[in-house]
């Protein structure tokens, strides 16, 4: 087709491994396997990675990596915590228009991972998680959000609420991603501002009220 970029070996072979190690599961997958599926060859996988385990490393890199950015660009783009909230968590719920069989790979092998690689994505899970409690702490310490909701508490709950969604997304679904987005991030602004900072009129974006869904 005119105009659309063909894919890189290396971009066929992390599809192809993605599908393979949803379906199938990471052990009952082989470089062969991937390398046929790929339509690539043993030279161009090994020229890409230097083992499955790599691969497998790879794909929970790239969406970690995209997540991290995104919260860094709210953090640095918002001055108040509400905004950085807001963003954070549309950005979290957006990453799965992308990024759904990564994750759901991520959920279904990390477990096979080598301590090396595991250890990688450990920190920059920290990482995001560090951001978060930062984000929640700071809009408690400014009014903003509820005093009497632990900072632990409620952004291990907004990681919960927003992680599941890869179980039960369809692309084809009543509703598209952006709406999901925005359905959660009314859910989560709505139970963690205060009075005060909900009745802000900037802040009436937050709210499904002000949309179209």
């Amino acid at each position: 087709m005119i105009g659309v970029p063909e894919k890189s070996t290396k971009q066929r072979i992390t599809e192809s491994a993605l599908q393979l190690f949803e379906e199938y599961g990471f052990h009952a997958v082989t470089v062969d396997t991937i390398v046929r599926n790929s339509g690539t060859s043993k030279g161009g996988f090994y020229h890409n990675f230097k083992s499955k385990d790599e691969l497998l490393y790879t794909i929970h890199e790239s969406f970690i990596t995209y997540i991290i950015n995104k919260a860094y660009e709210a953090h640095t783009s918002y001055s108040t915590p509400a905004e950085q909230l807001y963003e954070t968590v549309h950005s979290f719920v957006r990453m799965f228009e992308v990024y759904q069989a990564h994750v759901t790979v991520f959920y279904q092998e990390s477990l096979y991972l080598s301590p090396v690689y595991f250890d990688s994505i450990k920190k920059k899970r920290d990482r995001y998680k560090d951001m978060m409690f930062s984000v929640v702490k700071e809009g408690k310490r400014r009014g903003e959000f509820r005093e009497e909701l632990p900072v632990p508490v409620m952004s291990m709950a907004i990681f919960g609420m927003i992680n599941w969604t890869y179980k039960w997304y369809k692309t084809d679904g009543e509703y598209a991603v952006r709406e999901i987005a925005d359905i959660y991030a009314d859910l989560i602004m709505q139970s963690v501002l205060t009075e005060e900072a909900r009745n802000k009129p900037e802040y009436q974006r937050f709210f499904l009220s002000s949309k179209v869904i």
